[in-house]
């Protein structure tokens, strides 16, 4: 039970570990996954301690081995509704990273061209002085923040009174505009409120189990190993998978009795619009619920019309007849979970199509019972923080910033001047912050915990905009990234493990993870960072008292509990002691009436969509033009959900004789956005040490290619260079994770791909989002391959049949 191997066996070759079957309505069973240093068993351990990953959105509860004050492993919580005891490869080995010998370890400051070590007082000095001096000279509008999905809830809850309170700005978001706002702009088109409706203990109940672009072996491979547990018990759940590669989630559904689609990218919401129009026209529709709790189903009805299977088979390049079965096993469900991730949220129409998902359940009437649900993940551990708090494109405790009498409340309980915060517009959504820093009316960017050197789309552009000497960047992180090269102050920050704050996961649980060990060196954890700046600030509230008014993580939390109150996220029956005490993670919403929190919404059909309530009037989900509170009004949604319809469009890019091939980009289950944790875990890295691109088996064969060649992958953008892998696609699409960019993560210096050349996806990938959400679309390119050359398998290429990213 000690050392690499521990309770796991190979958790590398087999990432799911073994198999405890169980049958529908039964409760899952316990298995515990541990890993401890190499030569460390239980009996050497000094203190448990507990927290969750932070390494993907699934929530896996674990506690941390403390040992001569460093992390010295980590075990999974038995007692956990999350996981159970178990732990994916990232849980098991990313901890890690932490004691990276190239950790930030005191703040650096740029002098000459050059970054250099200084303290506290000079880096934070600059930072002030700058900040002072855009607000004299231009206005809050100068100064803009672009934070994480990986901080914690009392972080972000700071962050967005900071931002939004204090300077008054309305340039304020998260990397979670790349992953999880299609999910926050689905949810509140359809309920008119952010919040996952189901639960993970769905697939306990669920006869089909649905998954719309949701690689989830790979991106929640705990969540996976519920599902593949309930396939191999008694009377298990037939799959449903859209992908246009065969994951294994696509091969469990085949084996499963259910059904396997693989449209061509962009073409998603074409697709549900004809499994739609097959329920409906086969009268597989619950006229009794679509009756009493939704607006919208004659137009929905009208617009699907135009979608049968013949005519959605062309536009996805699919048999009508698969799309006849598919929409065959949703249709004779008795308890349908559907799923939806980044293979909708970051293509083509993505809140469009995202949407009709939840038409899907709504019109069976598939909501707020055990095994009836939608989950529209996230892709990142706090995405659903980011969102509840405000630290993103929405208001604080999921507010309309449309409803002046929200904002008044907002401001009521920050104590501070409602004209102090902006609500005259929406809030600036991550693409248009970088926008302006390019134009140059945005003169300062704060960065925290994240890397848009690596992570955002078309990359020559977004590091000609964070290297332009007019703009002043800060970035707080815990690693030398790639955007930390670029930055004017770099801050160093705490991580997990060394501070204590709440995450919350994709289906509402909230877990608190506590302080193991001390940061290396003079790091501060992100929250002590923001409340540093402030007081050197001086922000003051309408009494003259420091604004935040909190101090310390306890009592920044229960500020965002009050905050919450009443809202449909609302925390205040939550506090650090109750999560501490408590033997399991708790989902809001949490309340004195609900203290054991609330396993599914809309149980009882009634939704927050009432005008004086609802966080959202809307948009077209075609334009993306929003609604106005009267139009809204017109539709009556009062208590209902809304059903909305949309046509397709096809895509602005599209393969053609250059561009042959349509590109998608996205994870492998052994990495984590820009690898900047990961890549420092040895076993992951080793486990996928560069980058690659899938390709089908008959294009490889056109192309003159096998398995393990050196290609050019190339846009109307860039190129990189790449290792071929043969199969596993659909033909006419190639998938290149994005992980890899070009700061070695040892901490040696710049690092290319293969035989020189560049390896960031998303030289390759371009400006362009989805209308509604404004999520960047990286699955919409047209690209060509090139050979370079033809080395075959000698040349070491990983071909192992478990890997590859999300769709």
């Amino acid at each position: 039970m000690d050392g690499e191997a521990g309770r796991n066996g190979d958790r590398i070759a087999q990432p799911w570990g073994e198999r405890t079957p169980y049958g529908p309505g039964a409760d899952w069973p316990v298995r515990v996954d541990q890993q401890l240093a190499e030569g460390l068993d239980e009996r050497g351990v000094q203190r448990w301690v507990r927290s969750a990953s932070l390494l993907h959105s699934n929530g896996d509860a674990m506690d941390i081995a403390v040992v001569d004050g460093r992390i010295a492993g980590v075990r999974g919580r038995a007692d956990d509704r999350v996981n159970r005891g178990r732990l994916g490869p990232k849980d098991l080995f990313g901890w890690q990273a932490n004691a990276s010998p190239d950790r930030l370890r005191r703040p650096l400051v740029r002098r000459g061209g050059e970054l250099v070590e200084t303290d506290w007082d000079t880096a934070m000095g600059r930072v002030v002085e700058q900040s002072q001096r855009l607000l004299a000279e231009q206005g809050p509008s100068a100064i803009g923040f672009y934070t994480t999905g990986q901080l914690f809830s009392e972080e972000y809850y700071t962050l967005a009174a900071i931002a939004r309170g204090a300077i008054g700005t309305n340039h304020l978001d998260g990397n979670t505009r790349l992953c999880t706002a299609t999910a926050a702009a689905a949810l509140k088109e359809t309920f008119a409120c952010d919040g996952q409706p189901g639960s993970y203990t769905d697939i306990d109940h669920a006869d089909v189990i649905a998954l719309f672009g949701h690689n989830m072996a790979e991106t929640q491979a705990v969540l996976w190993m519920r599902v593949l547990d309930r396939l191999h018990g008694a009377d298990p759940p037939r799959l449903v998978c859209v992908d246009p590669r065969d994951t294994p989630v696509a091969r469990a559904a085949r084996d499963s009795g259910g059904v396997h689609l693989a449209p061509l990218p962009g073409t998603n919401l074409a697709l549900v619009n004809a499994l739609l129009h097959e329920i409906i026209a086969n009268d597989r529709v619950d006229h009794d619920y679509v009756e009493a709790h939704t607006v919208g189903f004659a137009e929905l009805e009208k617009r699907v019309r135009d979608y049968p299977p013949e005519v959605a088979g062309r536009i996805c390049g699919v048999d009508p007849e698969r799309i006849r079965e598919a929409a065959r096993v949703l249709g004779e469900a008795r308890r349908l979970l559907s799923t939806v991730l980044q293979g909708f949220y970051q293509s083509h129409q993505a809140t469009a199509a995202a949407v009709q998902v939840n038409n899907l359940n709504l019109v069976r009437g598939m909501l707020g019972r055990p095994g009836c649900g939608v989950l529209q993940m996230n892709g990142q551990p706090t995405a659903e923080n980011t969102r509840e708090c405000g630290a993103d494109g929405d208001l604080t405790g999921f507010r309309n910033w449309n409803n002046d009498a929200h904002v008044a409340e907002l401001a009521r309980h920050w104590n501070v001047d409602p004209v102090r915060i902006p609500h005259m517009a929406p809030p600036t959504h991550a693409m248009q912050i970088f926008r302006y820093a390019e134009q140059g009316s945005l003169r300062m960017l704060w960065v925290s915990g994240t890397n848009p050197a690596v992570s955002l789309p078309e990359l020559a552009r977004i590091r000609s905009i964070l290297a332009q000497e007019r703009l002043f960047l800060v970035v707080q992180d815990i690693f030398p990234t790639e955007t930390a090269q670029l930055a004017d102050v770099v801050l160093p920050a705490a991580t997990w493990g060394e501070k204590t704050g709440v995450f919350t996961n994709a289906d509402r649980t909230v877990h608190l993870s506590e302080k193991a060990v001390d940061p290396p060196g003079e790091a501060r954890p992100d929250l002590d960072i923001f409340l540093d700046y402030a007081r050197r600030m001086d922000f003051r509230d309408a009494d003259g008292h420091p604004f935040p008014q909190w101090h310390d993580p306890e009592s920044a939390f229960d500020a965002w509990a009050a905050c919450s109150a009443g809202r449909p996220c609302d925390y205040s029956g939550l506090s650090h002691e109750v999560l501490r005490k408590a033997p399991s993670g708790i989902q809001w919403p949490c309340t004195a009436e609900h203290p054991e929190g609330t396993e599914r919404l809309y149980a009882d059909g009634r939704f927050r969509s009432a005008p004086d309530d609802c966080e959202h009037y809307g948009r077209d989900l075609v334009t993306g033009a929003p609604m106005e509170e009267t139009e809204y009004r017109a539709l009556n949604p009062d208590a209902k959900a809304i059903l909305k319809a949309a046509e397709y469009v096809p895509a602005h890019e599209r393969p053609d004789d250059e561009w042959p091939f349509a590109l998608i980009t996205g994870r492998t289950i052994y990495h984590f956005h820009t690898r900047t944790k990961t890549g420092r875990a040895p076993q992951l890295q080793a486990a996928a040490p560069d980058v690659w691109v899938e390709c089908a088996e008959a294009d490889a064969r056109r192309c003159g290619l096998v398995e393990g060649d050196l290609v050019d992958v190339t846009t109307p953008r860039g190129a990189i260079r790449a290792r071929v892998r043969v199969g596993g696609i659909r033909e006419g699409v190639l998938f290149v994770p994005f992980h890899y960019g070009y700061w070695d993560t040892t901490g040696s210096g710049p690092e290319e791909g293969a035989d020189g050349a560049g390896r960031a996806a998303n030289e390759l990938t371009p400006t362009d989002w989805d209308p509604a959400s404004k999520q960047p679309l990286f699955k919409t390119a047209a690209a060509r391959l090139s050979p370079v050359g033809n080395r075959g398998d000698e040349t070491g290429a990983d071909t192992r049949d478990d890997s590859g990213g999300a769709p």
